[in-house]
């Protein structure tokens, strides 16, 4: 499918998807959005396959993953097959959190990893969007399938607007993991110019020719040998260190 999947939108289950059309090492950049439920509440997300619950509290989750005889084929498949250290993951886990919904999310997580793991480029990158709920559980998954050497960023993601709650602080922001397949990945750096105000308050002073700058003195850092720059072709003078910074420039 590498010569004929551009401008193709693939539906369907997206681990089939990949196991059946997405060559090995073919995809620069993976953003995934998985479903999560903000709102959702552990007393129902932790509640044992067993349990009870409020059939309102049921039915508010009927579109969320849940404990069954699927989850529990999935996670046999991923103990047996997968990489040793996301099947010992996956067993200590199961053996904290038990049989729950919260456990079926992180079943049906493992395999998806995996097969983007294998799709993507070694100079790609990967993006997962989740909620504060699952973070930090999608994290270790991430780490054993990726490695630990691999996460770049912990990225939050914050809503303009929140709904209040009486007991406890607004859920204002959601968690994007980023990911690289190797260390030669592929980087394009995000820049943006000063706006005017912060240039006329740092960069006061002018050269010649119109270019603002600042003086600024740098205090060498305990034990560092110092650094040394010249302004304007002029050196520093003596026991003073002195940098030039012109606006705009990182």
């Amino acid at each position: 499918m590498a010569d004929t999947w551009k401008n193709k939108i693939c539906f369907g289950d997206n681990l089939d998807i990949m196991r059946q059309y997405i060559d090995d090492q073919s995809v620069d950049l993976i953003y995934l959005d998985p479903p999560f439920n903000s709102n959702a509440t552990y007393n129902v997300l932790f509640r044992e396959a067993n349990g009870t619950a409020s059939q309102a509290q049921i039915t508010a989750f009927e579109d969320t993953w849940h404990w069954d005889l699927k989850a529990e084929a999935t996670y046999q498949d991923a103990v047996s097959s997968g990489p040793k250290k996301l099947a010992d993951l996956l067993q200590a886990l199961r053996q904290f959190l038990g049989q729950n919904d919260m456990m079926a999310y992180l079943t049906m997580m493992a395999p998806r990893l995996v097969e983007m793991h294998r799709v993507l480029k070694p100079t790609g990158s990967i993006y997962l969007h989740c909620d504060p709920t699952a973070s930090h559980y999608i994290k270790l998954l991430m780490d054993s399938v990726f490695d630990v050497r691999r996460f770049r960023n912990e990225i939050i993601w914050r809503r303009t607007s929140s709904h209040s709650d009486a007991k406890r602080f607004p859920r204002v922001t959601d968690t994007i993991l980023y990911y690289t397949r190797s260390d030669d990945y592929t980087w394009n750096s995000q820049r943006t110019e000063y706006d005017e105000a912060y240039v006329d308050s740092h960069y006061t002073n002018m050269t010649p020719d119109g270019r603002r700058f600042r003086y600024d003195n740098l205090v060498n850092p305990k034990g560092s040998r110092g650094y040394f720059y010249e302004l304007l072709g002029c050196p520093p003078p003596p026991n003073r260190t002195v940098v030039f910074g012109e606006a705009g420039r990182v």
